[in-house]
């Protein structure tokens, strides 16, 4: 089977629709097609049957699928390991992370790379875990730093942090002037993230089990990072880290609402692909994020 065939089905598996394919690889239509011809001879079976206006996967492409993507990761990680020989600690390290991790993990943990090794580049993506995921399995991150889920075969993680995200106001917030209930919190007006975000779901879903009304969200945003400031100068409630109210990460006029069975405890690790190549810089990095849970 030819590498290059190969790269060009992936393309065509990800985006169901041979048009679609044509474009992002600026390839004809027809050289696709002879393409997956000749791949279909050599695995003797049919590829991708008709779907609609688009193309999906048969039974015999998902196999293929499966070892095109291993395929490719092994020449990929050759190539890597072989221009990392006698390299040291230099190259391109990349890495996805979460929003939270992004702020508190990350600057103190990349200054000391980055000490220890100047030549190293790091490419960060900050998003959240939905869109960090299929980034590492398709290879374009060497790791993924974000919120722990459900084991992954083939991926390993390491524990980092304990993030729990608790109700926050302004201190100045007339919602102190006595101890708040969930129900007490209805009548408030909030700045959260939209549905779908993991904390506004699990908050939403707090307030449903109650048999409370939803919360009045009066500002939506997928800037997570902005939520704290804005909180502070407005009178909104919102559902952040409890990293943003203590230590060095404290953000002055902001305060926690205590409220009882309104803490969504997660905790942040580490993911990286269990064969993947890691070059000496991106291990290093992996070891600076483990030797930073354990001094925190």
């Amino acid at each position: 089977m030819d590498l290059r065939d190969l790269r060009y089905f992936e393309t065509i598996a990800e985006l169901q629709h041979l048009g679609r394919a044509s474009a992002r690889l600026h390839r004809t239509q027809p050289a696709l097609t002879s393409s997956i011809r000749r791949l279909e001879a050599d695995c003797g079976a049919a590829l991708f049957e008709k779907a609609g206006r688009g193309i999906r996967l048969t039974e015999a492409g998902k196999v293929l699928l499966k070892w095109a993507q291993r395929m490719r990761f092994d020449v990929e990680d050759a190539r890597r390991e072989l221009q990392a020989i006698g390299a040291g600690l230099s190259g391109h390290v990349r890495i996805g992370i979460v929003p939270t991790a992004a702020q508190f993990l990350l600057p103190s943990v990349a200054r000391q790379l980055l000490h220890e090794a100047p030549d190293v580049t790091l490419r960060t993506v900050v998003a959240l875990i939905d869109t960090l995921k299929p980034q590492l399995r398709a290879g374009e991150l060497d790791m993924m730093v974000a919120t722990e889920t459900a084991a992954e075969p083939g991926w390993v993680s390491r524990p980092l942090a304990q993030d729990d995200i608790v109700v926050a106001a302004s201190d100045r917030h007339e919602v102190f002037r006595k101890r708040a209930s969930l129900r007490d919190l209805s009548a408030y007006s909030w700045a959260l993230q939209p549905p779908g975000a993991p904390t506004r779901d699990w908050l939403d879903h707090t307030f449903d089990r109650q048999g409370l009304p939803r919360p009045h969200v009066q500002v939506e945003t997928t800037m997570l990072l902005m939520l704290p400031t804005l909180i502070v100068q407005t009178g909104l409630l919102s559902f952040i880290s409890r990293h943003h109210l203590h230590g060095r990460g404290r953000i002055a006029g902001l305060k926690e609402v205590p409220v009882k069975g309104a803490t969504m405890h997660r905790r942040l690790v580490v993911t990286y692909r269990a064969n993947s190549f890691l070059s000496p810089a991106a291990r290093r990095l992996l070891e600076l994020f483990v030797a930073s849970a354990k001094d925190a």
